[in-house]
């Protein structure tokens, strides 16, 4: 009867069994990793935990009503403040931002990554982005000695033919410091970010998809229609978030082109209104130790809106895992 034995191999005398190198490594590397971040995490939370800490002081003994006073005197006797005209002005500036320059930055966008021949889409790209790394104090000072001036033309224009929306009728006498100048200038400032993420998404879009419009007799107008604006969307409407993120926190531009009050106005045209931002930065300087806990307390509301819009950002990208790296 044939037995079976089972051969056990060893390696041979000299040579040692191969080891993992990369394991030591590898720890190493997820060790950094999963701290860097849970530091993050550490760091908005403890940012969160004083937002709330100081605003809930000042909030404390504040007189009026935080969400719904036109007022902002926290030095007085009793202290009032709220942020009613603050929050106004962030968003309508901000919105205006958003419908002035999604639609050009789009349109951009699509010239440089399906219409214009590769070397001028190149450079029209390489100024796009290099816009967007231009300091806001720049724009703010190009905003201030230049579209201020050129736009009181525009305003008595929109006054005389668009008047009747009440929306641009100029009933105050001043020159152009309005929401809606800040509105156009944040318009500009956005306006690489946008584009540069949109034109990045529109170049991801599939060759086949393109050719098989082409093959079904498509014009180059519907094959951007049918295939690369569907596919684009969600990228699009991410890329319009972000800017609206920096259009929400932007400060020495709208500091500097804004004339500021605490007045609430649907007249676009008439000078005045406020931001978060540009009030926090004109009067920390000169405010005491409540009136920054104020002005804290302020920035909170502010915190809590650009966390809001980033968090929709990020859902809107995870909607296409092309976006958010799933399949990397």
């Amino acid at each position: 009867m044939a037995s079976t034995t089972q051969q056990i191999q060893t390696p041979p005398a000299g040579r040692s069994r191969p080891r993992s190198t990369g394991r030591a490594g590898d720890r190493i590397f997820l060790g950094l990793s999963r701290g860097s971040g849970i530091l993050l995490l550490v760091i908005m939370a403890s940012i969160a935990v004083f937002l709330s800490y100081r605003a809930a002081i000042a909030i404390s003994k504040d007189e009026g009503n935080f969400l719904t006073t036109f007022d902002w005197n926290p030095a007085g006797d009793p202290p009032v403040f709220g942020i009613a005209v603050l929050l106004f002005g962030t968003v309508v500036s901000s919105v205006i931002a958003m419908v002035i320059a999604v639609p050009v930055a789009v349109g951009i966008a699509l010239f440089i990554s399906h219409y214009a021949p590769r070397k001028l889409a190149g450079a029209i790209a390489y100024v796009i982005d290099l816009l967007a790394a231009v300091p806001s104090i720049v724009y703010g000072i190009w905003g201030a000695l230049v579209l201020v001036p050129y736009l009181e033309g525009l305003n008595l224009w929109l006054d005389q033919f668009f008047g009747w929306t009440y929306v641009f009728e100029k009933t105050e006498i001043g020159v152009a410091r309005s929401l809606f100048t800040v509105g156009i200038l944040l318009a500009v400032m956005i306006l690489p970010i946008v584009t540069s993420v949109s034109r990045e998404v529109f170049l991801q879009v599939p060759r086949m998809n393109e050719e098989a419009a082409l093959a079904l007799g498509a014009t180059r107008w519907e094959v951007i229609r049918l295939s690369v604006l569907p596919f684009g969307r969600s990228g699009v409407i991410s890329a319009s978030m972000l800017g609206l993120g920096r259009a929400l926190g932007e400060t020495m531009a709208v500091a500097t082109v804004l004339s500021p009050n605490f007045l609430i106005s649907l007249h676009m045209l008439n000078p005045g209104g406020g931001t978060f931002a540009q009030n926090i930065a004109a009067k920390f300087g000169e405010a005491d130790a409540f009136g920054r806990d104020a002005l804290i307390a302020s920035g909170l509301v502010l915190f809590v809106l650009t966390l809001l819009v980033n968090g929709a950002a990020r859902l809107i990208i995870a909607r296409r895992k092309e976006y958010s790296g799933a399949n990397a």
